[in-house]
């Protein structure tokens, strides 16, 4: 069984907007990402994007228009020396109930049926409440950034409960820590919001 880090998208690699990020040219990777990204393929894990476009059936842009965003921005990634294995995303607005888009888990269930992933083993980076329910929901290692709605959500997480999971300031940190807890076995104290 192999291990993964599963990044969330946007506010995690890329800067979110309000009104969603609807063209290569409204892409832009986060200060750290690409560098946190490259770093973060020294590790035997599975690297996967995994991401809400509920825009897709919003109607305000095609599949093939999201596609190319990711094209693109593996194409970025492996320049600056790292890479994406897959990228999985979830094309559904809230009030469709699919079982994929966060915060349910179908697409990490999803990842780890194909590709024969320990989800017990394997790391979610997200800057949001859905992305830790999710995470949660699969038995992931949860890990919230301060980017993108991080600030924002963290309080969120808190009124509703949702605790367990390490926070880091950015994706850059949290590999940085994965990083570190690889080399010496996890025997390092990293802090954790609300207790495991």
């Amino acid at each position: 069984m192999q291990q993964a880090v599963f990044i969330d998208r946007d506010g995690v690699i890329c800067r979110n907007r309000e009104d969603h990020v609807k063209s290569w040219e409204e892409f832009v990777f986060l200060p750290g990402a690409l560098n946190a990204l490259a770093r973060l393929s020294r590790l035997d894990f599975l690297v996967i994007v995994i991401t809400n476009q509920a825009i897709i059936n919003r109607g305000m842009v095609s599949v093939e228009v999201v596609e190319d965003i990711h094209r693109r921005m593996v194409r970025e990634v492996e320049a600056a020396g790292g890479r994406i294995d897959r990228v999985l995303y979830c094309p559904h607005r809230p009030d469709e109930n699919c079982g994929c888009r966060k915060p349910q888990p179908g697409l990490l269930f999803q990842a780890a049926r194909e590709m024969g992933i320990d989800l017990s083993q394997s790391w979610l980076i997200g800057d949001a409440w859905s992305d830790m329910v999710a995470a949660r929901q699969a038995n992931c290692r949860r890990w919230m950034v301060l980017t993108g709605r991080g600030r924002r959500e963290l309080i969120r997480c808190w009124r509703m409960g949702e605790r367990g999971f390490r926070v880091a300031l950015n994706l850059d940190h949290a590999v940085h820590a994965l990083l570190r807890t690889k080399m010496i076995s996890g025997h390092i104290s990293i802090p954790v919001w609300g207790g495991q």
